[in-house]
């Protein structure tokens, strides 16, 4: 390893495996280091592997190739496709990582593009070997109880408020294995589940794909975090099945989808068992309670998101009726809504990955102010349900 400078990471984080006649050396870094994006470009530069294989899937990798995706982007589209979750995840998550980032100086992912460019500086392949980012989420969400999902939601919007002070020593210090160990098992014992999935499955996955990528030097560049797990499972072998199943977004859970037409339909029940049987002016009052609970909710939801004036009535207006129609959310309305009234410009589209590192950006920005009524009249609608649901109940 004399090809290493003094800047690299500790020895521990680089590995080097012999397996059936082939050498693959593993380079754990951490995402916004500049001693990893150096390690990184010496590491390959002294090595001349046949393939470089990064952690990235090919919607990070285009992410990091193309800065000025944002530019592209089609909110009305991302809001009717319902990907609008997806997209303000992904933002929360960018947000950490880049105020993190600002700390060092590095921007996030910095030594996986340093990889790739440095592959193609010198005319070697590159593989992307991680899994598709939106089916770790997916599989994420669909394998996590409600109140484990609570917690991952309250950890996102949490991080938003963070500031984060770490240097490079504190990162040498992240990097180092036990280190690493000791905060992944203490991430396993709250949520199990999402470590699986976020860590382990990925190690599989990514391993096998090294495995794959041809060649007879092999150099990987990951996660410091992902470094023992793939290690473990370059060494015993991976399978193209477990590849497979690991790599399929599971279907929403039965019960996601009756509960959400449930309460509707027992609400109309009251509603026309009180219109028939009941008091009319008993009937009026539910009436009134369920359009006041969602509508005023909603709209207290948009106007939390400062969306423009004509989204906050149109939230309040929508609540009522999409709350008994669970393939339309007050959300998507509310969103499509603030988009046509407060269209982004193309400022906004530009500035996207800057503004979200402040949280006041986040309301600033037309383009994330969008996905923030998006989800706060969400929100406010869903609470706005079961607390008309149950002054309802009690009027009959």
């Amino acid at each position: 390893m004399d090809s290493i400078s003094t800047t690299a990471p500790p020895p521990s984080n680089i590995r080097r495996l012999l397996l059936d006649g082939r050498e693959i050396i593993l380079i754990g870094t951490a995402h916004i280091s500049q001693a990893s994006v150096d390690t990184v470009r010496e590491v390959i530069t002294a090595e001349q592997p046949d393939t470089v294989c990064v952690e990235l899937d090919e919607q990070r990798y285009q992410s990091l190739k193309n800065p000025q995706r944002w530019e592209s982007l089609n909110l009305f589209q991302v809001i009717r496709k319902k990907q609008a979750p997806f997209l303000l995840a992904n933002l929360a998550l960018t947000s950490f990582q880049r105020r993190m980032g600002l700390q060092t100086g590095v921007k996030p992912g910095a030594e996986l593009a340093a990889a790739t460019e440095t592959a193609e500086e010198h005319g070697l392949g590159v593989c992307l070997v991680d899994r598709d980012l939106r089916t770790t989420l997916l599989r994420s969400w669909r394998n996590t109880g409600l109140w484990k999902k609570m917690q991952l939601l309250s950890t996102l919007f949490a991080s938003l408020f963070e500031k984060q002070d770490i240097n490079e020593e504190e990162l040498a210090r992240l990097r180092e294995t036990d280190t690493l160990s000791a905060l992944l098992e203490e991430m396993g014992d709250v949520l199990p589940s999402v470590k699986t999935i976020l860590v382990d499955e990925r190690d599989y996955y990514m391993a096998h794909h090294i495995l794959a990528a041809p060649g007879n030097k092999v150099v990987a560049v990951l996660g410091a975090a992902h470094l023992p797990g793939t290690e473990h499972h370059l060494r015993q072998g991976t399978s193209a099945a477990t590849v497979a199943e690991i790599s399929v977004i599971p279907p929403k859970p039965a019960i996601s989808k009756v509960i959400p037409w449930l309460i509707p339909a027992i609400v109309i029940m009251l509603f026309i068992s009180g219109f028939f049987l009941g008091d009319r002016e008993r009937f009026a009052d539910a009436a009134l309670a369920w359009i006041l609970a969602n509508g005023l909710l909603s709209a207290g939801g948009a106007l939390l998101a400062m969306g423009h004036p004509l989204t906050v009535i149109t939230a309040f207006i929508a609540a009522p009726i999409t709350s008994l129609n669970p393939t339309i959310g007050a959300g998507m309305v509310a969103g499509l809504a603030q988009a046509f009234f407060a269209a982004p410009k193309v400022r906004d589209l530009e500035k996207v990955s800057e503004d979200i590192v402040k949280l006041s950006g986040w309301w600033t920005n037309r383009t994330t102010r969008v996905l923030l009524v998006f989800l706060f009249s969400s929100f406010g609608s869903a609470i706005g349900t079961f607390v008309a649901f149950g002054w309802i109940k009690d009027l009959f």
